[in-house]
């Protein structure tokens, strides 16, 4: 099946390409012979729709002409589908094959492995190994969460989304309109960056708090979509990493390396526990409710009241 598809794709391209004026519909299907075997016209209309928008995807430039009796043709010019000279050298080739390779297993690894494919026929050197120089790193972007595809495309196409979303300190989510703005990877999270509608304010979500299917909204967006989106800036606040005050906690363990590794101070009590001294900023009482029972504040006491505020609410659900 993806031999065939990708043989009618290959067809329909050198049709659009090899003509001089626009090919109607009826043309096109008795051009393709994969066309002709479509069972009726609603099949082949469909198969068609599809193709011509597969290869939109691919990057082929499809123009839809109307001729003066009104019949729609579609043809690819060929100064619209060419590429200019591109010449790159050994460092540029290897930064964008290590580009390439952090997406290998995540869902733009199909994407990531044909934009090099198409560099490569462009001009990309064909003696330089993109991964030789880095043969020892081995960098990989995770995306385990469903909500990243359909937030990446919804990013491109400047398309509102509603998802629901679960708080931090919150048993149940809740619907959330979001014009999406950027995604980031942040310490091993993705994090989308956009305008709440229903808070009429920029705000950041955490992917894998995303629960269910994201839809799309049919609208356009209302708020203006600014020039930089500083994701990890605004989490990076959040989780109190531009604090200028501590906190102490006494931490399991065995728990919570993540806290460890922010502290500015750890003392090991013997008991199974430890003491640590952490920045305290803005969020670091969402971010020590999700160790549970791992944790427990000592200082300072607005802290210690939010965090326990926080599990009363998960508590009574």
């Amino acid at each position: 099946m993806a031999i065939a598809k990708a043989e009618r794709l290959m067809n329909l391209a050198l049709c659009l390409l090899g003509t001089r004026r626009p090919l109607s519909k009826r043309e096109l299907r008795e051009s393709v012979e994969a066309y002709l075997e479509a069972g009726s016209d609603d099949s082949f209309n469909r198969m068609f729709e599809r193709d011509k928008d597969d290869l939109r995807e691919l990057g082929l430039v499809i123009e839809t002409v109307e001729s003066l009796d009104g019949e729609i043709g579609y043809l690819a010019r060929r100064d619209s589908n060419r590429l200019p000279p591109i010449t790159l050298d050994a460092e540029e080739a290897a930064a964008l094959g290590l580009a390439a390779k952090v997406w290998q297993q995540a869902r733009l690894a199909g994407a990531a492995s044909g934009a090099l494919q198409k560099l490569r026929a462009a001009g990309l050197p064909e003696d330089v190994d993109p991964y030789e120089a880095h043969s020892a790193l081995e960098p990989r972007i995770p995306v385990h969460e469903a909500a990243f595809e359909p937030l990446m495309l919804a990013c491109r196409d400047r398309r509102p989304v509603l998802f629901d979303y679960r708080k931090a300190n919150a048993a149940q989510p809740e619907p959330r309109h979001v014009e999406p703005w950027a995604l980031e990877c942040w310490r091993g999270h993705w994090y989308l960056a956009g305008f709440d509608r229903d808070r009429g304010a920029e705000r950041v979500f955490r992917l894998s708090r995303i629960t269910g299917r994201v839809r799309s909204r049919g609208a356009r967006f209302t708020a203006p979509v600014p020039d930089v989106v500083t994701v990890r800036e605004t989490v990076a606040s959040w989780a109190g990493e531009t604090a200028d005050r501590s906190a102490l906690i006494r931490l399991r363990t065995d728990a919570g390396y993540p806290l460890r590794a922010k502290a500015t101070e750890v003392r090991e009590l013997g008991d199974g526990w430890a003491e640590l001294e952490i920045p305290y900023g803005h969020g670091l009482d969402a971010w020590l409710v999700e160790f549970g029972p791992d944790v427990v504040v000592l200082e300072p006491a607005e802290l210690r009241a939010d965090v326990v505020d926080r599990l009363r609410a998960v508590a009574k659900g």
